[in-house]
């Protein structure tokens, strides 16, 4: 009985290649037998069965149809066929893939080990030894990695490969926190400047990186954490066009972010122009000790005929700390990523593991003599869960403390006037500290707790030269804008203009304010208020021991009449409180506020950057 032939046909259109059989060859069912070109695609054919090649209908440069038949094969048994069939694999490694994995080499650090030293000695990290620490294992997905600098006219190819990976910047998507909050919350963008690449200078291609990234962060919304390590404009990329550069987006993209998602940036090292522009747009700036910030380097200031500095003279880690530029002060990178870690944590949500102190130990926080100063930070972090008080600016505008803390594992804002500063009187560099912590927190939906012990806004000639009228009234006008659960709780003097700024323009204003049993109350100092409303019956007597007994009595009363509770029976505060009872009232209050839903876009069109 004769088999029927088996027939290979077109699978569409197209041209013969070549035929890779002859009639009377055997062929197994998968050997290939022939290649078909179509609109410039190569599509190989197999013989589908094992067999005798009976007939060849079409030849090489012959344009066949769709189902057109190109051989006939008779089935049957055949034995060892010889020719390379598809399923036989290449025994070495294809070229594309070997050229791929050779220049992968040299985008990381194993490349250059002299770098990595170098780096070391100064006990300092590479760009992406930094992000390794910072983000989730196996998270960060890198974009622009094969990117050099774009100086192809005057330096060779492989010099640039070999010599300035990834243009001196590396960045891209991961997650940050993910164990705790879960990968939703935990995304975020990186971008990490490379000191050790032309000095960390800002290259045309590492722009158009920045752009691609700071819109990918826009569009998802994303957090950015910046490492800000290097110059600004980098004089010798020959190969990008134009004359001056100034037609960048990167710094309008990274100041869109302010508000929208919160931005980190972490400066080590020298960071001047381009690099301090962006590292100025950040949220919160955290420093190392070996860090110099300033808006130009030496080479710009001996430029502008300045003469010559050195680069360790600009603007010193005790110059940014004292003047409110940097917000945390840490020792190294290390510590840098950790701390940026946990900043991020506030604004990632709750946790529901948490330890804390005893309410009790709130109770003797505030002395019972009303003129001796106490530690306000050991009041913050009684109050917040152990461990998870992180307080910005502390040496800046030292009247008021700014903190990002937890209350039963809830993040929170905390503003806090500091008695042991001008007897807790804001001054201005206070007023403009608070004002933009107020903004941070309203922007990303986190609750303000306000410890209120102030005597007022500071006062006299000397506080006046300051331009304190400007300053303070930002504190008006910054928390009338703000939507956030606001409670203020006085511990102690809540006097004039100073304590109502502190409770967010009125004692009625915001959510809730309540006072602890210490608190006193007064239109402005008693002391000075009775000197005032009654120097006429005092002057007009002149036994100075009498006169003292009528001003003593005087402040008595006024001080009677100021007290909590007395301000709690006219309403004016909603309720005195146990301090043992101030967690529980801080999170029933806030329990009974709608929940937030997940925001779209920007609350605030930014966030000051001062």
């Amino acid at each position: 009985m004769t088999k029927s032939l088996h027939t290979i046909t077109s699978p569409l259109i197209g041209t013969v290649v070549r035929i890779s059989v002859v009639v009377g060859d055997s062929v197994s069912a998968d050997q290939e037998v022939g290649v078909l070109e179509s609109m410039k695609m190569e599509h190989p054919f197999v013989a589908g069965v094992d067999g005798i090649i009976s007939a060849i209908h079409v030849g090489a440069g012959d344009t066949v149809a769709a189902a057109q038949v190109i051989l006939s094969i008779t089935p049957g048994a055949i034995g060892t066929v010889t020719t390379k069939t598809l399923a036989t694999q290449e025994s070495t490694e294809r070229a594309d893939l070997a050229r791929y994995k050779a220049r992968r080499g040299f985008t990381t650090d194993a490349a250059r080990p002299e770098v990595v030293e170098r780096r070391a000695k100064k006990g300092q990290r590479t760009a992406r030894a930094n992000i390794t620490d910072l983000v989730d294992d196996g998270s960060f997905i890198e974009y622009g990695s094969f990117a050099i600098a774009a100086q192809r006219q005057r330096r060779n190819l492989q010099d640039l490969i070999e010599n300035t990976p990834a243009d001196g910047l590396v960045g891209g998507l991961a997650t940050i926190n993910a164990d705790a909050f879960g990968p939703d919350a935990s995304r975020c963008a990186v971008v990490s400047y490379d000191y050790t690449v032309l000095a960390g200078t800002q290259g045309f291609l590492n722009h158009r990186k920045k752009d691609r990234l700071f819109t990918i962060a826009y569009d998802l919304q994303l957090p950015v954490v910046l490492f800000a390590e290097g110059g600004g404009g980098r004089p010798g990329d020959t190969d990008s066009p134009g004359v001056a550069g100034l037609d960048t987006m990167a710094f309008a993209l990274f100041a869109q972010l302010s508000g929208l998602s919160p931005t980190i940036g972490i400066a080590s090292g020298y960071c001047f122009a381009g690099n301090a522009a962006l590292l100025g747009c950040c949220d919160v700036i955290i420093a190392t000790e070996n860090t110099n910030i300033g808006m130009a380097g030496p080479a710009m200031i001996e430029g502008g005929g300045l003469g010559k500095v050195l680069p360790t003279d600009i603007g010193s880690i005790d110059v940014q700390t004292s003047n409110g530029v940097v917000d945390i002060r840490v020792a190294d990178e290390a510590e840098a990523v950790a701390m940026a870690k946990k900043y991020l944590s506030y604004f990632q949500g709750s946790i529901q593991t948490f330890s804390r102190h005893s309410d009790d130990a709130m109770r003797p926080l505030i002395p019972e003599q009303r003129t001796r100063v106490y530690d306000i930070r050991t009041v913050l972090h009684t109050l917040g869960d152990i461990d998870s008080v992180l307080e910005l600016r502390p040496t800046f505008g030292i009247g008021i403390l700014t903190a990002l803390i937890r209350i039963e594992g809830k993040p929170m804002g905390v503003i806090a006037n500091n008695p042991a500063h001008l007897g807790g009187a804001i001054d201005a560099n206070a007023a403009d500290k608070a004002a933009r912590f107020m903004q941070l927190c309203d922007a990303y939906d986190l609750p303000l707790i306000s410890l209120c012990d102030t005597p007022g806004f500071m006062v006299g000639p000397e506080a006046e030269e300051t331009a304190q009228v400007r300053h303070f009234s930002r504190m008006f006008v910054t928390a009338a804008s703000t939507t956030i659960p606001w409670i203020t709780v006085v511990l102690r003097k809540g006097y004039g203009l100073g304590a109502q700024a502190m409770a967010g323009g009125s004692f009625h204003s915001k959510i809730a304010t309540l006072s602890w049993p210490t608190g006193e109350f007064g239109g402005m100092g008693l002391e000075g208020a009775v000197r005032l409303g009654f120097r006429k019956e005092l002057e007009a007597i002149v036994d100075p021991l009498e006169r003292q007994a009528l001003e003593d009595k005087l402040i008595a009363s006024a001080y009677e009449r100021g007290n909590a509770l007395n301000m709690a029976s006219h309403v004016e505060i909603d309720d005195v409180i146990d301090p043992a009872d101030t967690r529980q009232r801080i999170v029933g209050i806030l329990r009974s506020c709608p929940t937030t839903p997940p925001r779209v876009g920007k609350k605030r069109p930014m966030i000051d950057t001062w």
